[in-house]
């Protein structure tokens, strides 16, 4: 016997009428348990690219890292394979489930193409290309995209800051039913939790955020910053729906990873995530919707920038700017279309420098120290509380107060990504892979 360290990567294991890539993951790793694996690491959740436009919600893939005999791999690669054809629906379209196993090493273009999953397109065809000149043992359904998720889990170790998300499971026949997750325990989870949970209640409208609203089988994900934390702030969890299974995953959920590139206009493309350094070029505008649009200019383009009706308060903060502010926009690129050019799609905006605001009021009367009228074309001032007339009074250029000052604004918790960093960790970072593993950190 062998046992040599091996990585799967697991993508797109469900479809809209239900299902769930960290679901069958977490039956996966029931099944490995039994085997008695020798586990490296946490089951990996990685987020990729939140702009692309076929794929998930979340647009989340899973890798698990543990040593096995290598003999028994391809035996494993064909359970799994049955695994995948009993739990999702092929007769969907859309169904493209992706599995990669790699023992030992992996490759260093794989690592690449992971970084480049963070915040760029990948082609099916790259991913594909990968995988035969690696001699990589896979299985790709469909379309074969799973196996770019598939591939980018496997390839980020998260070595860089990382969190980490307890989910709770119920059962699949149950995904037509009312999770029904009590809101005032979620409130006390949090009360008694404090800073090593994070993005669990918007506090802007007590909105709930660890329940989701589709038919997939999770009750519940629970965000904080180690794994015993997750595991406990789950204690205080309440629902209607009795938790089927639960497990801990780590992930880059959080921690802003796909925004590590600033961009020049001139080189933005479709989908891609990115931070472009600029200056306001244009008052913002609202239009249809309650979107709020502006332009923004570098020194070898122009674009426009849109906060969008969900980010609610956020707009206030984009209608504030001024043309000639100095800002950095975190953004995704949304492609052209017939009623708009690319577009920055607002997902934080960092403000470096403001403009002075200067505006041209009447002078003050100065008896009663009350600003004038205009008596007329040529006539001057008048004071219309005690009738004071100044014929040579102009008007004074008054700087402004700005409503808003320099720092980092993002959108509410409810609009945010789940790549984004929120405000109760722009202080906070983990690093390195763990060292060891909680003693329970999944379901028997």
């Amino acid at each position: 016997m062998s046992n040599r360290e091996i990585h799967i990567g697991l993508d797109d294991i469900d479809s809209p009428k239900g299902g769930c890539t960290t679901h069958f993951a977490s039956l996966l790793v029931e099944h490995l348990t039994k085997q008695s694996v020798d586990w490296k690491d946490y089951p990996r959740l990685i987020r990729l690219n939140p702009g692309i436009p076929f794929r998930t919600r979340g647009n989340g893939a899973v890798a698990l890292q543990f040593l096995f005999d290598t003999s028994l791999v391809e035996d494993l690669m064909g359970r799994m394979v049955q695994m995948v054809h009993k739990y999702v629906d092929e007769t969907y379209p859309n169904t493209n489930p992706g599995i990669v196993v790699i023992v030992e090493e992996i490759p260093e273009s794989v690592r690449a193409l992971s970084q480049q999953a963070l915040w760029r397109t990948v082609p099916i065809d790259l991913a594909c290309r990968l995988v035969k000149r690696n001699n990589i043992i896979h299985f790709g359904g469909g379309n074969g995209r799973g196996l770019i998720g598939a591939l980018s889990a496997v390839g980020n170790a998260l070595e860089g800051d990382h969190t980490y998300e307890f989910i709770a499971y119920r059962g699949i026949n149950q995904c037509d039913q009312k999770r029904g997750v009590d809101p005032e325990s979620v409130q006390e989870m949090v009360d008694r939790m404090g800073n090593r949970i994070f993005s669990n209640i918007d506090i802007t409208d007590g909105r709930i955020l660890i329940e989701p609203h589709g038919p997939d089988p999770v009750i519940y994900g629970i965000r904080g910053e180690t794994a015993q934390d997750v595991k406990n702030a789950a204690d205080f969890v309440r629902s209607e729906q009795n938790v089927d299974r639960w497990m801990v995953f780590r992930s880059n959920q959080g921690t802003g990873e796909h925004l590590k590139y600033t961009m020049k206009i001139r080189d933005l493309r479709p989908y891609m995530a990115s931070i472009v350094h600029g200056f306001v070029e244009s008052r913002s505008k609202i239009i249809e919707g309650g979107h709020v649009v502006f332009g923004l200019r570098d020194d070898n383009g122009r674009i426009d920038c849109a906060a969008y009706e969900p980010t609610r308060d956020f707009r206030e903060i984009v209608k504030a700017l001024r043309i000639g502010d100095e800002i950095k926009v975190h953004a995704n690129v949304r492609p052209s279309s017939r009623s708009h050019g690319l577009t920055l799609n607002i997902e934080g905006l960092e403000i470096l420098n403001l403009t002075q605001e200067i505006r041209s009021l009447n002078p003050f009367c100065p008896h009663c120290l009350k600003r004038m009228k205009s008596a007329g074309s040529d006539k001057g001032y008048k004071c219309f509380k005690c009738g004071f007339k100044d014929r040579t009074a102009v008007k004074i250029d008054t700087q402004i107060e700005r409503s808003i000052r320099e720092g980092l604004y993002i959108p509410p918790l409810s609009a945010q990504r789940h790549l984004t960093r929120p405000s109760a960790r722009f202080e906070s970072r983990n690093s390195g892979r763990p060292l060891s593993l909680i003693s329970k950190w999944h379901s028997p």
